[in-house]
């Protein structure tokens, strides 16, 4: 299987993995930045440009995602990852696969929502679940357009969608159609919140300031159950931020990797 990715610059590797809907064009300006001292790696995810998409009847695991990332890493050497929202969650899997080869971890706000569910955080869940049930029942129809319009209000802010300009309506409901899948990965992983600890690269976990309830909750029990991470909060931007103010991720994530 081909697995479609950017590569850019010379040097000690650094992953770049996106989040649903984006695809690794997200990255832009971040590669721009990192390309003159980095090996810069940025894959598409199933589904995503021209990487194939996920196949129908098997549920998606963050292992899948893991193993498809891999597969465009150098056989040797150290390897910084970096990961958003559905990325920040595979990252962490790719980061416990590669073991010492992972020398740094950066994770932007990411999204293993079955650790909700695990950990008594009854209302995040609740309010998680109906966004992922809204997504499985409106795709299975083929009701894209109520998906994309419940997920950009969701995830962007109330009136997102109503503000999108309507020849960028139909294609971020295409994009969305592999998130129908990624939504089994996050909601059933099976490792327990401990099991976490196998991560030994240094690990920054950031999340912003206006970010989503669950979004919030699950950084909270990672900064509880892991004190060595450092945590650092984004003012502005909300979820999103990695892509609407690269401005003030870009410079945390190229700190923390030198």
């Amino acid at each position: 299987m081909t697995v479609d990715c950017i590569a850019e610059g010379g040097g000690p590797a650094v992953v770049l993995i996106h989040s649903s809907v984006s695809g690794n064009r997200q990255w832009k300006r971040l590669i721009d930045e990192l390309k003159g001292a980095w090996r810069v790696l940025a894959p598409n995810l199933f589904g995503y440009g021209r990487t194939p998409p996920w196949p129908e009847g098997r549920g998606q695991t963050l292992d899948d995602q893991a193993g498809l990332v891999e597969r465009v890493l150098p056989a040797e050497g150290e390897v910084r990852i970096v990961g958003h929202s559905f990325g920040g969650a595979v990252a962490m899997k790719l980061a416990a696969r590669l073991g010492p080869r992972a020398a740094r971890l950066v994770l932007l706000e990411p999204n293993p929502f079955y650790l909700l569910r695990e950990h008594g955080r009854a209302e995040a869940f609740a309010e998680i679940k109906a966004v992922r049930d809204h997504v499985k029942k409106h795709g299975a129809a083929g009701e894209w357009l109520a998906v994309a319009e419940r997920f950009a209000d969701y995830w962007n802010g109330p009136g997102s969608w109503a503000q999108m300009p309507e020849d960028r309506r139909g294609a971020f409901a295409r994009a969305l159609m592999p998130n129908y899948h990624e939504w089994d990965a996050v909601m059933q992983e099976p490792t327990p919140l401990s099991d976490w600890a196998a991560i030994r690269a240094p690990t920054l976990l950031v999340h912003g300031r206006a970010t989503n309830r669950p979004i919030v909750e699950i950084a909270e029990l990672l900064e509880q159950a892991f004190p060595r991470w450092r945590r650092t909060r984004i003012e502005e931007g909300g979820h999103m931020a990695p892509l609407t103010r690269p401005d003030l991720v870009n410079p945390v994530v190229r700190e923390f990797l030198q």
